[in-house]
């Protein structure tokens, strides 16, 4: 089977929804653009927003699996995100001036004996990944059909929260790319390292609620990982269909 991009996914507010898309441009070195533009800091947080800090700092689907159910839509050019979930009514905000708004509307999905988020952080010209370099995140739909298999049942693949969702992989084959480069149409990915699950990945993405073991599933292979993480070495324009190759 050609090895082809079947999917595009960016989640403009960090763990709070998720967004597809038909195509996008990439640039060298950096983040997808409006990818984790803002993240929903929590009362424990121990960063002052000036930079990159890692996960354990924002409210996030492992320790809140509602936020799992959140969808968006982003209008780039005003930056007002609308957010709706199953148990919430639709909202529609800016997120740097309406961060009270934002934080009362997620309020109620939040477990009351985990720490309350509390404002919005954006860092300029960098998006909230969970690794700590600029990355892009590869998830392949053969991989997901084996924890399917192992599993007993479909889940969706919007659990691994991916950027660039491929077809046509052997099971796995990502994980030979560590240290490649992929070409997904004109742009080229070096890839860097796999990516360890947690427990935001045993929630449905239509509920919120956890009703699959993941990890469990991910153990029969002796880890907890799914994906990769990339890093834009060339930029410029994919859209759904293009065709993946190792350089």
């Amino acid at each position: 089977m050609t090895k082809a991009l079947a999917q595009i996914w960016r989640y403009p507010i960090k763990s709070h929804g998720r967004e597809a898309l038909e195509q996008v441009a990439l640039e060298a070195g950096r983040t997808m653009s409006w990818d984790r533009t803002w993240a929903v800091a929590h009362e424990g947080t121990r960063t002052d927003g000036t930079e990159w800090a890692p996960c354990a700092n924002f409210s996030r689907g492992a320790k809140a699996p509602g936020l799992m159910a959140i969808s968006t839509e982003l209008d780039e050019t005003s930056e007002r995100v609308t957010l709706r979930h199953p148990e919430r009514p639709d909202l529609t905000v800016h997120p740097d001036r309406d961060a009270n708004e934002l934080i009362d509307w997620v309020r109620p999905l939040m477990p009351e004996n985990r720490a309350q988020s509390t404002h919005i952080i954006r860092v300029p010209g960098r998006g909230m990944t969970d690794s700590d370099f600029p990355s892009i995140s590869l998830n392949s739909l053969s991989s997901h059909r084996a924890v399917e298999q192992k599993l007993g049942y479909e889940i969706d693949p919007l659990r691994w929260r991916g950027n660039l969702i491929l077809e046509g992989l052997d099971v796995w084959e990502e994980f030979d790319w560590i240290g490649k480069t992929v070409a997904i149409g004109s742009v080229e990915l070096e890839i860097r390292e796999r990516i360890t699950r947690c427990l935001a990945t045993t929630a449905n993405p239509a509920t919120g609620q956890r009703d699959a073991d993941t990890l469990k599933a991910l153990e029969t292979w002796n880890h907890q990982d799914f994906g990769v993480y990339g890093v834009v070495t060339k930029g410029g324009q994919i859209a759904l269909g293009d065709a993946v190759r190792v350089l």
